[in-house]
């Protein structure tokens, strides 16, 4: 049987290889027809030296390689083809501002009201939830908490469970912010940002904190909010209270160069089984079947939900479904990369940086997350000897949260009144 699964999943995604390359034609030919300019895709690199160059430039603006880079058995087909010119259609070079035509959305995203509602506005700041404090005596101190949602997620994750659970005696005490991270949710998903770790910070500056008027503050993180918090605990070591994150994604290398890759094998390494995995690689290894997915799914969003209501005999549907469907697959497959595999390059700075100010640190972990292996938290608490690590037996990486929330919200507030005092 160990033998049998790796020749398996050699052939599965020796076919995935070539499915992908399929549609990178389809694609091409696709947008080149329903759109005025289209993005290139990350299918055609080739390891020149020019290339090598350019990657390093990469690097610095938290371009990770992993999008130029990954393997694929039919990239030097797919290279020859560029070469031959059958792929150049009317594509508009990369930059790092969005405007033009290409600001609404592709063919292939959803344009509902919901979906295109911050297309036009003057400033495109993140929709933020906020959750005031009760009424209190005079001169009681408001203390606020920022809480960072997780990839394929949005802020309800946090107000449909924190905003709702916090005890009368916090009430009084928190201000909480429930940003959705660009991309998601109710958010600006700009079509050609990057979705870099410093598109988010900027992003949450501007709607956030300085809006607000925020000195200091806590900050509670999820999955890949995880490593956009530590980023922020960074650049404000002075002004960040505590720091609580939940099933972070951290693979330490020794290699910077390879730290990204590390990250994306942690995730999502190539394989079959268990399926969860699969999925994950799938979505994260091939750019063109990934889009199709969010082309099925997200752009039809309003169908599925029809059909969910229909089986649940109108009773609504969970929000985490919910939230699977506010994404584009541009943001959503720049975020993974961007963010959680370029990010891991500098996780270590970050980590240095939270370990020097004395922050406290505290890491929630799901004893049964087969998601994010248990073990990156673990390896986060190795580089800040501090941190506290706390396991939830059999939580994945969502019921660590769900299904515990009043338990989740308490354990929160009682981190904050430590941290506090």
């Amino acid at each position: 049987m160990n033998s049998i699964v790796p020749a398996l999943s050699s052939i599965v995604f020796a076919f995935l290889d070539f499915l992908d390359l399929i549609l990178c034609f389809f694609y091409k030919f696709a947008d080149s027809l329903l759109e005025e300019t289209s993005l290139p895709c990350y299918c055609h690199h080739e390891n020149s030296a020019e290339n090598r160059v350019r990657d390093a430039i990469d690097e610095e603006d938290e371009v990770s390689e992993t999008l130029n880079r990954r393997e694929n058995r039919f990239r030097a087909f797919l290279i020859r083809i560029q070469k031959m010119g059958f792929l150049k259609m009317r594509e508009k070079e990369r930059n790092e501002e969005a405007g033009g035509a290409l600001m609404r959305p592709r063919w292939s995203d959803c344009h509902c009201e919901a979906c295109v509602s911050w297309l036009g506005k003057e400033k495109q700041l993140l929709h933020v939830a906020v959750r005031e404090p009760a009424p209190g005596p005079k001169g009681n101190k408001v203390e606020d908490v920022i809480l960072i949602h997780g990839i394929l997620s949005s802020s309800l994750i946090f107000t449909e469970t924190v905003f709702h659970n916090l005890s009368d005696n916090a009430d009084g005490k928190f201000r909480l912010f429930a940003p959705d991270l660009l991309g998601f949710g109710r958010s600006p998903k700009p079509f050609e940002s990057l979705y870099r770790l410093k598109d988010h910070l900027g992003k949450i500056e501007d709607s956030v904190i300085k809006p607000f008027g925020i000195e200091s503050f806590h900050l509670v993180a999820h999955s890949m909010g995880s490593i956009i918090a530590l980023a922020l605990a960074a650049k404000y070591p002075n002004a960040v209270k505590s720091i609580t994150i939940i099933g972070p994604p951290y693979f330490p290398t020794s290699s910077m160069e390879k730290a990204s890759f590390t990250a994306l094998i942690g995730l999502a390494e190539r394989r079959i089984w268990p399926l969860l995995l699969f999925w994950s690689s799938v979505m994260s290894w091939y750019e063109h079947l990934g889009r199709t997915v969010c082309f099925i799914i997200c752009k039809h969003h309003r169908f599925w939900v029809w059909i969910i209501k229909l089986f649940t005999f109108n009773r609504g549907k969970h929000f985490i479904i919910s939230d699977l469907t506010k994404h584009t697959h541009h943001s959503a497959w720049h975020n993974m990369h961007n963010v959680i595999c370029g990010g891991a390059k500098y996780m270590d700075n970050y980590l240095e940086t939270v370990k020097r100010s004395g922050c406290p640190l505290k890491i929630l972990l799901g004893g049964n997350d087969h998601l994010v292996p248990m073990k990156c938290g673990f390896q986060i608490k190795q580089k800040v000897p501090s941190a506290e690590v706390e396991v939830i037996p059999n939580a994945d990486h969502c019921t660590v949260i769900l299904k515990r929330e009043r338990e989740f919200t308490r354990d929160l507030e009682h981190f904050w009144a430590f941290a506090s005092t």
